[in-house]
C-alpha cells in the first residue's frame, strides 16, 4: 500500500482570513512621522500582497525620503512596526472583521489527518502573530514553520523556507508537488508559481476571479464558506501533482 504523503497548506493571512481596515496604515502613519518626523502623504496601496519591507521602501521614496537614507530608515521601520500594531491588539479585536468562513476552513485543513497548515504572508511574523492571535486563529496553524516578511522581502522565497522548516519538522520533503498556498491577491499566485506551490486562489479581497485565473491560479474560490469545495480543491492539486 502506498503511503500517503502529507502535504503543505499554506494561507495567506490579510484579506483571505481577516481584514484589519485602516489598522495597518495607521501603523504605517505613526512608524513613518516617528522616524521621519513628519506626517506621509502618501500610503502603501491597499490588498496588493507585497511584503511589508518592499511596502516600507515604497512609503519612504513615494514621501520623499532619499534613497540614500532609506538603507538606514528601513530596518528601524522594521523594527518599529510591530511594536506599533501591538498597541492597536484592542482595536484588532474590536473593530477587524473575519473572513467568510475562514474559521471553518482552517480548523478543516487543521483537522486534516495528512495536511501541514501554515501561513506564507507578507506580514512580518511579529505582526502575522498578533492578527492571528487578536482573532484566535493562531491555533489553527503552525506559526514556527511558516514563512514571513522577516525571513525575506522577496515574497516567493517565503515558500521554500516554509517547504524547509516543514521538512525539518516533519522529516517529509515538500516541493510543489505537495505544497499548496491559499491567497486573494496576484502576489499569493505569483508566490505560489515562482515559489514552488499550487494556487487557490480566493475572491475576498480586490482581485476578482477572472484576475486570478488570468495570472495563473490553479483553483479560484468565491470565498472560505463553500468547506467540501476547498477540501476537494487541496485534494485534487496534491492527487494532480503526485500523479504528474
Amino acid at each position: 500500500m502506498t503511503e500517503t504523503r502529507p502535504t503543505l497548506v499554506l494561507w495567506d493571512i490579510d484579506r483571505t482570513l481577516l481584514y484589519v481596515g485602516d489598522i495597518d496604515r495607521q501603523v504605517y502613519r505613526e512608524t513613518f512621522a516617528e522616524l521621519v518626523g513628519r506626517p506621509a502623504e502618501c500610503l502603501p496601496a491597499r490588498g496588493t500582497g507585497v511584503t511589508m519591507p518592499v511596502a516600507i521602501r515604497s512609503l519612504l521614496l513615494d514621501n520623499g525620503v532619499p534613497e540614500v537614507a532609506v538603507p538606514e530608515l528601513l530596518p528601524r521601520m522594521v523594527d518599529l512596526l510591530p511594536k506599533r500594531l501591538a498597541a492597536h491588539t484592542e482595536e484588532l479585536r474590536r473593530h477587524g472583521l473575519l473572513m467568510p468562513g475562514a474559521v471553518a476552513a482552517l480548523a478543516a485543513v487543521h483537522d486534516h489527518e495528512h495536511w501541514v497548515p501554515t501561513a506564507v504572508t507578507g506580514n512580518l511574523k511579529p505582526n502575522a502573530l498578533l492578527k492571528l492571535a487578536a482573532f484566535k486563529l493562531d491555533a489553527y496553524l503552525d506559526t514556527e514553520i511558516g514563512g514571513y516578511a522577516s525571513d525575506d522581502d522577496h515574497r516567493p522565497a517565503l515558500v521554500g523556507i516554509a517547504q524547509k522548516r516543514a521538512q525539518a519538522k516533519h522529516e517529509t520533503v515538500f516541493t510543489r508537488s505537495n505544497t499548496v498556498i491559499i491567497g486573494d491577491s496576484l502576489e499569493d499566485v505569483r508566490t505560489g508559481l515562482e515559489g514552488g506551490a499550487s494556487v487557490i486562489g480566493v475572491t475576498s479581497g480586490r482581485t476578482t476571479g477572472g484576475e486570478l485565473t488570468a495570472a495563473g491560479a490553479d483553483v479560484v474560490l468565491d470565498g472560505l464558506e463553500d468547506i467540501p469545495r476547498l477540501l476537494a480543491a487541496i485534494t485534487a492539486l496534491a492527487s494532480r501533482s503526485t500523479a504528474a
